[in-house]
């Protein structure tokens, strides 16, 4: 593997210790990451809420504003994949396990267990669940992920730079971006990226387990998990053998049928009306509170800031968190768009996606729960899509759709990830070695295996949440870093003509 370069080594070194110390003592592992997470979202909660709000401002500017029509490649330029398989590739690389994972659950918990400032159980509360769910999962995460995306496709693409991220910060350091400083942006990328897909493997995994327990009694444990991932973990490394534009683009394309599949049966068999209605009633709610909620820190409500570290800001630096890996993806299948369609696109279609998806699970489960067909609250996250799916006609065939779909958003993720991570550890490559692929996918698992073992994934979870801050920073810099080579860029531009 000549190709390697010294970040794959260096964060390999990071993550054996990473994993070795949650490993060998989780309980202390756990402590220490709880603690230092808790010390960012307290005290660092208005930099995030104000860091994403600047992110999605930045995005409209860019759509309304002459940069819109620079192409994100050579004027001759044009899309590699379709807008359908892009979108369901924005879509499957982003956020589309969570959504299953999440879809009934939070709405749910908004409504019975912990609303941000209502009553529980009431009709405030149920309007209230959803406004936060978009929030949580709308304009502001896609945003993020798009200026990212969109500095990381600008460089990559218009100006012939490496596929990194240190490499977006040139206008800025110049050529010491090829130094220390560099490397440690790329080490901080790579580092952040597995540990975030690993945790996804982890998640995916418990709930295929929870799935295949509610319809064919399969035991819940450690055993079927391990099964369970090395299975997916052969499936994805095939696909990522055999490239972006077959395995991934398939896989996408896959997602989106089965998700629209499973979507369909929901709002069908569930509260057809009443979806509808929310849908419409909450998504008017998000955009005419959307001001509000993106400044609001709680100072003087201990039990609103309270909610606000557990849910908004735990939010804004997850996502954060999983900003190399998704911009880097999204840059990648990007190619040939104009500024102006990557980012309405980025920004819109999985926001509308995300609110339908929302609104058909989460107003079917509020429904059973404020009807009393079924205890929907008191069902472990993972279960309560099957919860759910148990009280509704044609149960079985819609947990079988929904574990595929799991599966198959399971698979695309790791996929993703091992193309990216294999990007980042070979200077930028646009088509990493197959069997730098092979390292990662198995050493994405491999964490994914361990932290399970020993239930270490919250530590996981809070490690990744803390690496978020320093790389907010790096986010900034390259905002700043791409706004000035479109200004050169548009002075080139003109010269041209």
């Amino acid at each position: 593997m000549k190709k390697l370069s010294i970040v794959f080594y260096l964060t390999m070194v990071l993550i054996i210790l990473a994993v070795g110390y949650g490993a060998l003592a989780p309980e202390s592992f756990e402590t220490i990451t709880t603690t230092i997470k808790s010390f960012v979202a307290s005290t660092f909660g208005w930099y995030y809420m104000l860091l994403m709000t600047f992110m999605l401002a930045l995005s409209v500017f860019f759509i309304l504003s002459p940069y819109g029509k620079i192409r994100l490649g050579k004027d001759a330029d044009r899309p590699q994949f379709s807008t359908i398989t892009w979108i369901s590739m924005l879509f499957s690389a982003g956020m589309g396990i969570g959504l299953v994972f999440y879809g009934a659950a939070e709405p749910l918990s908004h409504y019975a267990i912990n609303p941000a400032t209502a009553e529980p159980n009431t009709d405030a509360a149920f309007k209230e669940a959803f406004r936060q769910s978009f929030f949580h999962w709308g304009f502001h995460v896609w945003a993020m992920y798009g200026v990212i995306a969109l500095s990381l496709a600008f460089f990559q693409f218009r100006k012939g730079e490496p596929g990194l991220i240190s490499s977006t910060l040139k206008p800025i350091f110049g050529e010491r971006m090829k130094g220390p400083f560099g490397i440690l942006v790329d080490v901080l990328a790579v580092f952040a990226t597995a540990f975030g897909v690993s945790t996804s493997l982890g998640i995916g995994a418990i709930q295929i387990n929870a799935g295949l327990n509610y319809l064919f009694g399969v035991t819940i444990g450690i055993i079927p998990q391990i099964i369970i991932i090395a299975i997916v973990t052969v499936l994805f490394v095939a696909s990522a053998w055999s490239g972006l534009s077959k395995g991934i683009k398939y896989l996408s394309n896959t997602n989106l049928v089965l998700a629209l599949a499973l979507l369909g049966f929901v709002i069908i068999l569930g509260p057809t009306l009443l979806i509808f209605d929310i849908f419409t009633d909450s998504f008017g709610g998000y955009l005419s509170n959307i001001v509000q909620m993106s400044f609001r820190t709680a100072p003087l409500n201990a039990s609103n800031r309270e909610w606000l570290n557990d849910w908004t800001i735990f939010y804004w630096a997850w996502w954060i968190s999983w900003a190399p890996f998704v911009s880097m993806f999204i840059a990648r299948v990007s190619k040939g768009r104009t500024i102006r369609e990557f980012v309405t696109g980025v920004l819109v279609a999985p926001t509308l996606l995300g609110a339908i998806w929302f609104s058909a699970f989460g107003t079917t489960a509020i429904d059973m729960q404020k009807s009393g067909v079924a205890d929907l609250a008191q069902a472990s996250t993972e279960l309560t899509i099957f919860e759910m799916f148990h009280s509704m006609p044609l149960s079985s065939i819609i947990s079988i759709f929904a574990v595929m779909l799991i599966a198959s958003f399971f698979i695309t993720s790791a996929d993703s990830a091992t193309f990216v991570l294999g990007m980042l550890s070979t200077k930028g490559s646009p088509t990493p070695p197959n069997k730098v692929k092979l390292a990662w996918g198995i050493t994405l698992s491999v964490i994914a295996v361990i932290l399970l073992s020993v239930n270490g994934l919250d530590a996981l979870q809070n490690t990744i949440i803390i690496a978020a801050l320093p790389f907010s920073f790096v986010m900034l810099l390259m905002v700043a870093s791409l706004i000035m080579a479109l200004k050169s860029e548009v002075k080139l531009m003109k010269i041209k003509k």
